[in-house]
């Protein structure tokens, strides 16, 4: 079937520009913008195959805006749950598993094989610019093994830490995952960490490394390290290169035979667990779900087990990676709803939906992400709060890992207090609010939650219990009412050469590090495990971590949990006058240290005004740090060519007196960039 063939007999389903397209085609290959616009290839030929080709033109065309779904018959029913698999890719950043997920879409004949197939699956304009996995996806593959269709549902997952959180909502839908790891990198942190987390929630595991066609690839010490840190069998690790496709059609075979199929019933009631969600303005809240056990069809209601609030599905489709209509989801499968869910608030992750007047039990649900990082967020002017807060409320409905609290500040107005799982979850959350809401705020310096222990009943009744947890620093209790500070505390894994371990060692103690264990992975790489208080690491750790090791470390951690220290407040003056949002909260060690930096910072951020402005830093009334940002100045006196000094001594003193009046009543406006840089070190 020749691409003029496929114009020919769709002309009705082609659009003006693309039957110009064709026209030139027919003469010579042609680029033309209408391509980019369908996400069609740019350059044409009578070679493409128009069997795919023409499949997944219509596909993408229709789901290019967020218009209604295609109605590419699918018939479920066909997948008994035997025949079904629901599977993960996990890995540390950079390992391969974005490449992945197209070679699979790919040979499944999911999508077309054309080279603009990069990260099919990173649909983020963050992603995209960034180069990571920040979101997790689905994907649904057809596949024939053994002359039987199979059902595969694929979920491709982040690989950095802020963002495990994806990871182990994702894997409450599988049951196994494809562990992947670089022929050239090794075991790293993460890898470590995400085998854990399989391991945990008792999921079948796949070995596979990665990225064999490299020249530096050691695919047989890999798989060393494989079996010395997790114990598994050489012989069960697949070797391959997503990104020449080698190796990759075993990987399906191996996910066929050895993930078990998902343990559900469709004779049973009706039960899904709701695992991701999203916001759409034309269609409100679509959900993401695994079904359970029964069937869930298009047009009956359903029950939403927490609210107990009952909603009617309007729609149901699956993700071939874009959306895809079906009339009905059958137990073990994943897919999406769209019912008449308005409020963001209503989807909550790990909730159960069920039937009306079903005996069901919910499934029980996510242990809530622990926020790591709080940070304050205001809009730029207070006319735009409610704006913001809409925003804000949309996009926490697809981050749920995302805490929000309600916070004013005298300087800034209404806002939030927000809790994030590390800066870079913080710096990717404030990037999709700009890019997908177009909207401009304000972010504070974001700190870690610190609690003190309260003495005295008075205070004990005043602050609500004798254990205050401080999330921002502008709350702490006065020192007199406080019996004891305690600071989060931080499990840390680093995977480094041992060629470096001097260095490495040197820079933990130097913040704070506490070496628990060693061990040798193979002759050249060691593991530490360290514990660290959250404070010292927030920062800037990993990037002095990767400057010591030449950027052959790697580092991944977990929470431990709360420990007594001795910390005190830093509060930060210009001109006298307490900025409240450039608070910290450090160690007594650290109190001198951190009050010159911020001062110095603060004055390469600060722009010059035309009166002068005093940075200090103080805990208390002591002031640590002093910095001056001098003002602009006139040179008053260059109309004097001569004369009595008098003069030129009264207009220098009609100056002063100027500059004295506008320090006083004059405005002084810190960058909403220097919350963040006063943090670098």
């Amino acid at each position: 079937m020749s691409l003029q063939h496929f114009f020919r007999h769709n002309a009705q389903r082609v659009c003006s520009a693309c039957k110009q397209l064709h026209n030139q085609a027919v003469i010579r290959p042609h680029r033309h913008q209408s391509a980019v616009k369908h996400g069609l290839p740019q350059l044409f030929s009578d070679v493409i195959h128009a069997h795919n080709f023409s499949k997944w033109f219509f596909r993408q065309r229709r789901f290019a805006s967020s218009g209604p779904p295609n109605k590419y018959s699918v018939d479920l029913s066909q997948f008994p749950v035997e025949n079904i698999r629901n599977f993960s890719i996990i890995a540390h950043v950079d390992h391969g598993k974005s490449t992945l997920a197209d070679r699979l879409l790919e040979i499944t004949g999911t999508i077309p094989k054309v080279p603009q197939n990069q990260q099919v699956l990173d649909r983020l304009q963050v992603e995209r610019e960034r180069g990571i996995t920040v979101k997790a996806q689905t994907a649904s593959l057809i596949h024939t093994h053994n002359g039987q269709s199979y059902l595969l549902n694929l979920i491709d997952t982040p690989g950095h830490v802020d963002f495990h959180y994806e990871v182990s909502r994702s894997l409450a839908a599988c049951q196994g995952v494809l562990l992947l790891v670089d022929a050239n990198q090794g075991v790293q942190a993460q890898t470590v960490a995400n085998f854990t987390l399989a391991l945990e929630s008792d999921l079948a595991i796949v070995p596979v490394i990665n990225k064999i066609d490299l020249k530096a690839a050691q695919p047989e010490v890999v798989a060393h390290q494989m079996n010395s840190i997790f114990g598994i069998s050489t012989d069960e690790i697949l070797k391959i290169s997503a990104k020449k496709g080698t190796g990759v059609w075993d990987i399906l075979t191996a996910v066929i035979e050895r993930i078990p199929p998902p343990k559900a019933d469709a004779s049973q009631p009706m039960k899904a667990l709701l695992f991701d969600s999203w916001y759409d303005q034309y269609r409100g809240v679509i959900a993401n779900i695994a079904v359970g056990d029964g069937v869930i069809t298009k047009g009956e209601k359903v029950v939403c087990m927490s609210s107990k609030k009952v909603y009617e599905v309007h729609e149901i489709g699956f993700m071939h990676p874009t959306p895809l209509a079906v009339e009905a989801l059958y137990a073990g499968q994943v897919g999406y709803i769209i019912t008449n869910m308005r409020n963001t608030e209503e989807a909550q992750i790990g909730d159960t939906f069920c039937h009306e007047r079903s005996d069901v039990q919910a499934h029980p649900g996510f242990r809530p992400a622990k926020a790591m990082v709080f940070a304050g967020l205001f809009p730029s002017d207070q006319s735009e709060f409610v704006a913001l807060r809409s925003a804000v409320e949309r996009l926490t409905l697809n981050d749920s890992s995302v805490s929000l609290h309600s916070d004013s500040s005298p300087a800034l107005g209404q806002g939030f207090r927000m809790g994030f799982l590390g800066l870079l979850h913080l710096d990717v959350f404030c990037q999709r609010l700009e890019q997908e809401f177009n909207t401009s705020f304000i972010v504070t310096s974001p700190n870690v939650p610190f609690k003190v222990k309260v003495k005295g009943a008075k205070n004990i009744k005043e602050h609500g219990g004798s254990e205050v947890t401080i999330l921002n620093p502008c709350h702490m209790p006065n020192p007199s009412v406080i019996e004891e500070y305690q600071e989060p505390m931080v499990k840390g894994t680093i995977i480094c050469p041992d060629q470096y371990l001097g260095s490495v060692t040197s820079l933990c103690l130097d913040r704070r590090g506490l070496i628990e264990d060693q061990l040798n992975i193979d002759n050249t790489r060691i593991m530490l495990i360290i514990r660290f208080p959250l404070n010292e690491i927030l920062v800037d750790f990993f990037d002095d971590l990767k400057s010591v090791t030449s950027g052959y470390a790697s580092f991944d951690y977990e929470d431990a949990g709360y420990e007594i220290s001795s910390l005190v407040k830093v509060d930060f003056m210009l001109n006298g006058s307490v900025v409240d949002e450039l608070a910290m909260i450090c160690h007594t060690t650290r109190a001198r240290d951190t009050a010159r930096r911020v001062c110095e910072k603060l004055r390469e951020t600060i722009p010059r005004q035309q009166f002068g402005i005093i940075v200090q830093g103080a805990v208390r009334s002591k002031i640590l740090a002093r910095e001056d940002i001098r003002p602009f100045r006139k040179d008053v006196t260059a109309k004097c060519y001569g004369g009595d000094i008098s003069r030129k001594t009264k207009l220098l003193k009609r100056q002063a007196e100027g500059k004295k009046k506008m320090r006083k009543i004059g405005n002084i406006d810190v960058p909403k960039d220097a919350f963040i840089k006063v943090l670098k070190r």
